[in-house]
């Protein structure tokens, strides 16, 4: 048959490969048996070669590969000791606070805005954590000197930790969120003994943390 536009008008089915078979498996097998399967093209009868599927996006490639992390800290547990360097370049370790409840809070990264409301939040009821005997501890990827710049123009009066390279958020197993596309938002209450009493995890509510934690310090 001869090809012109006003055929292929006529009959659409001419440039279309045929339709998969129902019952040979999932609608997304047969999406991929539809794109890999050669058709005889309405273009001088030659066969096509077939059609490489399109490759993934990037999120779905990391949800496949990247399993569902459990955290390795859990309630009742001590968590692995850890030494980082502070806003000010000094290293601090998590041992240094025992004797007293500690607040750790894991965060994706500085000047986001979900970060940026929940440090302001818990730098606004700081009073209420030094009442109640608590240190707060904040704890992202950036480095000393993102840490700096953020906690002096927002006035933080709390320690911010650099975690470079996600170490410590790893061996905690913080869970992450979006498919581990985005790191996780996750806060701790450790009591004077260093004993895990508390896990709260909500990326969307920042803010929340803060009344959760108080809550749970007011109880020790």
């Amino acid at each position: 048959m001869a090809f012109s536009p006003a055929t292929a008008c006529c009959n659409p089915s001419l440039l279309l490969a045929p339709r998969a078979s129902s019952s040979r498996g999932s609608p997304a097998r047969a999406q991929a048996q539809l794109l890999c399967t050669p058709s005889t093209s309405a273009f001088h009868g030659r066969v096509r070669a077939p059609v490489a599927a399109a490759p993934a996006p990037r999120w779905r490639r990391a949800a496949a590969s990247t399993a569902i992390v459990c955290g390795k800290v859990t309630k009742g547990s001590v968590p692995p000791n850890f030494t980082l360097k502070d806003q000010n370049g000094k290293p601090v370790s998590l041992n240094k606070f025992k004797g007293k409840p500690v607040v750790v809070y894991f965060y994706p990264a500085d000047e986001t805005p979900g970060c940026t409301k929940q440090a302001c939040a818990f730098r606004d009821s700081y009073e209420k954590f030094k009442k109640a005997g608590a240190e707060v501890i904040g704890i992202s990827g950036d480095d000393a000197a993102s840490h700096k710049a953020f906690a002096q123009k927002y006035r933080l009066p709390f320690t911010l930790l650099a975690d470079e390279g996600n170490r410590v958020r790893k061996e905690w197993g913080v869970p992450g969120d979006l498919f581990g596309t985005l790191p996780g938002r996750q806060t701790y209450v450790l009591d004077k003994n260093g004993v895990v009493q508390y896990i709260y995890n909500n990326q969307f509510q920042p803010e929340k943390h803060i009344g959760e934690t108080l809550k749970i310090l007011q109880s020790l």
